[in-house]
């Protein structure tokens, strides 16, 4: 057996890899790449399953929401039930080339109808009072399909919406508005 070198109170020293003491950076870059990729994994996995950040662009959620916002959107929730009515939601539909932001108005099986600016869901009145302005115009009645929404937005006369691109799939909803988180003073839940 060959003898380790002792230490003056009589213990060995401790064995020291070799490429430690030739290259002491591997080291720390395998303590950084062991501490990234998990961080990297975890925060794709949130990205994708959770929650994400999206930025408002446009006015048509005005005065709920303003141009350049940046919200975080909840993806998780509408995995066990379907959006609800005066819901605010990020869509992604195959027409846009940007995500959209748009409220929930009619839900499968309902019918949306405008006349003179006042939205009427099945033939009642929709009480909105997060609208700021008097919308103008009609639409004639419209059956909201299975798996589908009527989306508007909140400042009606200056909104790309249902009342253009049609009734809505579920497929095609991000998930649920949240919270907005920039600009700092202006943090609060989406509602």
């Amino acid at each position: 057996m060959i003898d380790q070198p002792q230490m003056e109170d009589g213990e060995r020293k401790p064995d020291s890899p070799s490429s430690t003491l030739r290259f002491p950076f591997l080291s720390g870059l395998w303590e950084l790449v062991e501490t990234l990729i998990p961080a990297l994994l975890i925060a794709l996995a949130i990205n994708f399953f959770v929650a994400q950040p999206t930025l408002v662009r446009g006015y048509s959620m005005e005065p709920t929401l303003h141009q350049e916002e940046r919200l975080l959107v909840e993806k998780l929730s509408y995995r066990f039930h379907a959006p609800q009515r005066g819901d605010i939601v990020v869509l992604k539909m195959a027409q846009e080339p940007i995500p959209l932001v748009k409220r929930v108005i009619g839900l499968p099986g309902e019918t949306v109808e405008i006349r003179q600016g006042k939205v009427y869901v099945n033939g009642q009145h929709l009480d909105e009072p997060y609208l700021r302005q008097t919308p103008y115009g009609n639409m004639p009645a419209r059956q909201v399909p299975a798996g589908s929404v009527f989306v508007l937005g909140d400042n009606r006369n200056n909104s790309n919406d249902s009342r253009y691109f049609g009734v809505v799939p579920l497929d095609d909803i991000v998930g649920k508005a949240w919270l907005r988180y920039w600009p700092l003073d202006q943090i609060s839940l989406v509602r």
